[in-house]
């Protein structure tokens, strides 16, 4: 599976529990695990998604092996940090090791992701969007 379609799916399913969580809180009038619901919502819902948006523009990345570790590390990291930031927000002290545990997961993940951002892409020639000898500014690969 590449990395961009895992961010996409993980991303609704995300964005799915959010809302669903949203609207119980609404409903029942407890607000005590808001910020809990603000990190699935930016890290699940928002995240994941802009990962498969970067992923999807970039196939050599997205066929990179370690894309995929990347988004099942976040995946995990968000959940167990969501869940960590929901009991330390409902009076249960046992979540703050692990939010702090998970938020350095998903910190050590973020810096993973720099990296793909910022290496040199194998093929970075053939997608090259300098202009060539001659003036006609190439495209996609495109002349």
């Amino acid at each position: 599976m590449m990395a961009s379609i895992l961010s996409f799916r993980a991303a609704v399913l995300m964005f799915i529990a959010g809302l669903i969580w949203g609207i119980v809180m609404g409903i029942s009038q407890d607000h005590s695990t808001m910020p809990a619901h603000a990190h699935l919502n930016l890290l699940g819902w928002v995240s994941l998604f802009l990962f498969g948006i970067y992923y999807h523009l970039h196939p050599a990345v997205d066929l990179n092996r370690l894309a995929l570790v990347q988004v099942w590390i976040w995946i995990v990291g968000t959940i167990v940090l969501t869940i960590g930031v929901g009991l330390v927000h409902s009076g249960h002290a046992v979540g703050e090791p692990i939010a702090a545990v998970s938020s350095l997961v998903v910190l050590a993940d973020t810096l993973l992701f720099g990296w793909l951002v910022f290496r040199r892409e194998p093929d970075s020639e053939k997608w090259s969007t300098r202009a060539p000898a001659g003036g006609v500014s190439s495209i996609h690969g495109l002349q």
